[in-house]
């Protein structure tokens, strides 16, 4: 989904000539904690959350409040989440709102992670509620993210570029500190070098380092001194609707999924033959076992605990499942993070490297994904002499 103030990807889908299939959607978000799920997702909501006590509610929500109205990230960025919320909002709110949501996100990282980024939730998601603090609206391409892609490939293609999906690379041919081209890993097995005026990396920072092996020392150790967890999902077909929620966070250890979206309550299931689309998300280590889990033995795992969110589900409700694992999908995001950016221009000239560790203080997502590549396209055309809009 987007959120209001994700202006860079709505102008692209409008760009695209897709702003007619864009439609902003209320949504209901709740929060699982101890057996019940509470909706978590206007003040009011807060000011109803019984683990906590009264006073313990509206100091949260005072805090809060104060953080969406601050507009400079930087006076968060050397303290940690877990100082400055335990300070601010008191132990008991962090133990049972907070903790549990940095470790569903980070992990074993989870007491590293900057307030910064903690910020970034709260401030940019009043942005995406109407006047007066009123329900939050969300966006939707009708046609799927896909189709956006499909269209910006096509719009590629049609101006001359060519498309190149699940092409293999080697490494970045690089001669006397200049990079010339790529190493491409062909289909039948041979290796052929291509030409290029310029190239943009995207890749995570890790795999960025195992194609420039012979980066400077500096720049070097910012790429690998960037620790990332990976992402799992599951998608369930179901028969019928598992809660009446769209986006439930997980704010209990023992489930071994961080967060429940149900499309289907916030997308028309008819768009998707009368089925319930359920996503179950978790961002373990790469190293970790669920990460290296088949789709059906984390079914065979997740399922039994969604009993929890609704006693009647049984698994026959099941129609098909898939999943999807990526690999350094979620960076952490430590202290005095902006003081470990890797420049997007590299040392080596004419190499630029756009990945998910450059987007701060905003957490990655497609429309900081977006932003970014327009702006590494204009260093690549400044650098080049050549005209920018």
């Amino acid at each position: 989904h987007l959120f209001v103030s994700d202006v860079a990807i709505t102008d692209l889908i409008h760009e695209l000539g897709l702003g007619d299939k864009l439609a902003w959607l209320e949504s209901k978000v709740g929060l699982y904690h101890g057996g019940t799920i509470w909706n978590f997702g206007t003040p009011m909501d807060l000011m109803r959350f019984k683990p906590l006590s009264l006073l313990q509610r509206i100091r949260v929500g005072f805090w809060t409040f104060l953080l969406q109205k601050t507009k400079d990230w930087r006076k968060f960025e050397g303290v940690t989440a877990r100082d400055w919320l335990v300070k601010h909002m008191g132990a008991e709110a962090y133990r049972v709102i907070w903790e549990p949501l940095l470790r569903g996100k980070f992990g074993d990282y989870y007491d590293q992670v900057s307030m910064t980024w903690i910020w970034g939730k709260i401030y940019l998601r009043v942005a995406s509620r109407g006047k007066g603090m009123a329900k939050e609206r969300l966006g939707y391409p009708m046609g799927s993210f896909g189709e956006v892609f499909d269209v910006l490939g096509e719009r590629v293609s049609q101006q001359g570029g060519d498309v190149h999906l699940s092409a293999g690379v080697n490494r970045v041919l690089v001669e006397d500190n200049n990079a010339t081209g790529l190493e491409v890993q062909l289909s039948d097995g041979e290796a052929e070098p291509r030409n290029y005026d310029a190239i943009i990396a995207t890749t995570p920072s890790y795999i960025f380092t195992r194609l420039v092996p012979d980066l400077p020392d500096d720049y070097h150790d910012k790429l690998v001194n960037v620790q990332y967890l990976s992402a799992v999902l599951v998608i369930l077909i179901l028969d019928r609707p598992l809660t009446d929620k769209y986006w439930i966070s997980i704010a209990d250890h023992d489930l071994p999924f961080v967060g429940i979206i149900e499309h289907t309550n916030m997308i028309d299931r008819s768009l998707y033959g009368g089925h319930h689309i359920v996503y179950l998300t978790n961002y373990p280590d790469r190293d970790s076992e669920l990460y290296q889990k088949s789709a059906e033995e984390l079914v065979a795992e997740f399922t039994p605990h969604l009993r929890q969110l609704n006693p009647d589900f049984d698994p026959s409700w099941i129609l098909e499942y898939h999943h999807h694992k990526v690999d350094g999908a979620q960076p952490i995001i430590g202290i005095n993070y902006s003081q470990r950016i890797p420049d997007h221009r590299t040392p080596i000239k004419n190499l630029y490297l756009a990945n998910t560790t450059q987007i701060y203080p905003e957490d990655r997502g497609t429309n900081y994904s977006v932003r970014m590549g327009r702006q590494v396209a204009r260093m690549v055309l400044e650098d080049a002499g050549e005209p920018v809009d």
